[in-house]
C-alpha cells in the first residue's frame, strides 16, 4: 500500500509538473492564452482573464472598461498596444512600389535583417548571396524604402537615413541642395554658415528621427511586470501582479461528478489551478532572492554581479528551470520597470565584484558628461573604465557594451554634436 501511495504522489506531482512548466514558461501576458490552450480539451473549465469584468461586476462597467485599482492603474500606463516596426513595414511591401514577386521577395527579407533602430546594418554582398540574388537587385530593392514609414528606415547608417528623411520634405531648391551637402559633408557643418538657404536647412535636419525607427523602439513589447517591489520607508516589500493573473473557473452545470469522465476533467482542473499556484510561488521566491542579492540596487546603489545558477540552487531547482522561470518577464521598482534577467550579470576583475552591468551604466555617464567637441574613442573609455574600477578589460568589450546601449562611435557622435551646435 505504501508503494502505490508513493507511485501515486509522484504520479501526481509529475502530471502537475508537466502542467506548471509551460504556465511558469509563459510571461504575464500570454499566460492566459497557454492556459486556454490547455483547458481547450475540458468542457467544464473557463479561463477568465484578472481584467475581465465578471457578470457580478458587469455594473461596474459603466464607470470605467476595467475594474479599478491600485495595481491596474499601473498596469494601464505600462500596457500599450502599438504596430510594430515590421508589421508595419510588412504591410507596405505591395504594387505599385514592389510590383513583381522577386522584389517582394527581396524586400521581406531585407526587413527581416533591418535592426530595432531602424538601419539595413548588414554586409550586402554576403546577404546577396544568402538570398540568391544580385547585389545591384538588392539595392535597387532598398532605395524604394525611401518612399516607407517611418522614414529613413532601411537606410545602411545615419547618413543615408537623412538622405531618406530629406526626401519627405516639400522644400525650396536653395534650402534642399544646402541640406544635401550638409549631410554629404557632415563633419564640416561650420563650411555651410553662409550659404542660401543653411538656416533653414538646419531647422529640417533637426526634425529628423534618429535611429529612424526611435518611435517603436518602447512600444513593439508591451511591459506588464510579474513582480512589484516596493520601498515603503526604506523596507522593501515584494508582491506579485495578482490582479492581472488569470483564474480557472470551474462549473460542471449540474453533470454528476461519478462518471470516470468527469472526475478525470475534475483531476485536470486541479492540476492546473496547482500549476498556477506553484507558477506564483516560484516567482515569489525568485522576487525575494533577487532583493536579498540585489538590496543596494533597489536603495540607489548598483547591480552587484548575480549567477543564475545561485539562485537555482537557493531555490532548489535546475539551472534552466529557473532561466524559464524569468525569461520575458519583469519587474517593477521605484527605479522604474526591469527585465528580470537583467539581475544577473557577471562579476569581473580579480575580486568579482565589479558587474558588468556596473560597467556598462559607468560607460553611459562618462559619454554623457564628455566633451562635445572631442567626444571619447573606446579606448579612452577603456582607460577611465580601468582606472575607475581597477581592472583589465578589451577595447572589445567596451564598444560591444556601448553598443547594447545603443551609443553611437566617437566620429557619428560628433556629428551628432556638430548639428546641435549649429
Amino acid at each position: 500500500m505504501k508503494l502505490r501511495h508513493n507511485i501515486t504522489s509522484k504520479h501526481k506531482l509529475s502530471q502537475t509538473l508537466r502542467g506548471w512548466l509551460p504556465i511558469l514558461q509563459a510571461d504575464v501576458a500570454s499566460l492566459k492564452e497557454t492556459l486556454d490552450e490547455m483547458a481547450k480539451e475540458n468542457p467544464f473549465v473557463e479561463i477568465v482573464s484578472g481584467n475581465e469584468v465578471t457578470p457580478r461586476t458587469a455594473k461596474k462597467r459603466e464607470r470605467s472598461e476595467y475594474r479599478k485599482n491600485a495595481v491596474t492603474d499601473e498596469i494601464e500606463a505600462m500596457h500599450t498596444s502599438k504596430e510594430s516596426l515590421y508589421d508595419l513595414l510588412y504591410k507596405q511591401i505591395v504594387p505599385p512600389l514592389f510590383l513583381t514577386q522577386k522584389s517582394q521577395k527581396i524586400a521581406y527579407a531585407i526587413i527581416d535583417h533591418i535592426n530595432p533602430n531602424g538601419y539595413f546594418d548588414v554586409d550586402i554582398e554576403q546577404f546577396a548571396a544568402e538570398i540568391g540574388e544580385r547585389v545591384e537587385d538588392v539595392e535597387q530593392v532598398r532605395k524604394k524604402f525611401i518612399y516607407l514609414e517611418p522614414s529613413g528606415v532601411g537606410a545602411v547608417d545615419l547618413l543615408e537615413s537623412f538622405m531618406f528623411q530629406l526626401h519627405e520634405y516639400d522644400l525650396p531648391d536653395d534650402v534642399y541642395l544646402c541640406a544635401r551637402e550638409i549631410i554629404e559633408d557632415f563633419e564640416n557643418i561650420e563650411r555651410y554658415q553662409k550659404k542660401q538657404g543653411f538656416h533653414e536647412a538646419i531647422r529640417v535636419i533637426r526634425k529628423f528621427q534618429n535611429p529612424p525607427a526611435i518611435a517603436f523602439q518602447h512600444d513593439e513589447i508591451q511591459i506588464i511586470p510579474d513582480i512589484f517591489v516596493e520601498n515603503s520607508g526604506g523596507q522593501l516589500k515584494v508582491r506579485l501582479n495578482d490582479s492581472y493573473y488569470p483564474s480557472v473557473d470551474f462549473d460542471l452545470g449540474g453533470i454528476d461528478e461519478q462518471f470516470d469522465f468527469v472526475k478525470e476533467k475534475i483531476k485536470d482542473a486541479k492540476a492546473m489551478v496547482d500549476a498556477l499556484e506553484m507558477r506564483k510561488g516560484t516567482l515569489m521566491k525568485i522576487g525575494l532572492t533577487i532583493v536579498d542579492y540585489q538590496y543596494d540596487f533597489f536603495m540607489g546603489g548598483a547591480i552587484k554581479p548575480m549567477k543564475l545558477d545561485d539562485l537555482a540552487t537557493d531555490l532548489g531547482h535546475h539551472h534552466s528551470t529557473i532561466s524559464r522561470a524569468i525569461a520575458g518577464k519583469y519587474l517593477s521598482c521605484d527605479r522604474g520597470i526591469f527585465s528580470i534577467k537583467s539581475f544577473f550579470s557577471t562579476g569581473l576583475g580579480e575580486d568579482g565584484e565589479t558587474s558588468n552591468t556596473e560597467i556598462k551604466d559607468f560607460i553611459k555617464e562618462v559619454i554623457k558628461n564628455e566633451d562635445r567637441k572631442k567626444p571619447l574613442s573606446d579606448n579612452k573609455i577603456l582607460q577611465k573604465v580601468e582606472e575607475q574600477f581597477g581592472i583589465k578589460l578589451g577595447r572589445r568589450t567596451v564598444t560591444k557594451y556601448r553598443m547594447q546601449a545603443n551609443i553611437a562611435s566617437s566620429s557619428e557622435r560628433k556629428k551628432l554634436y556638430l548639428l546641435e551646435l549649429s
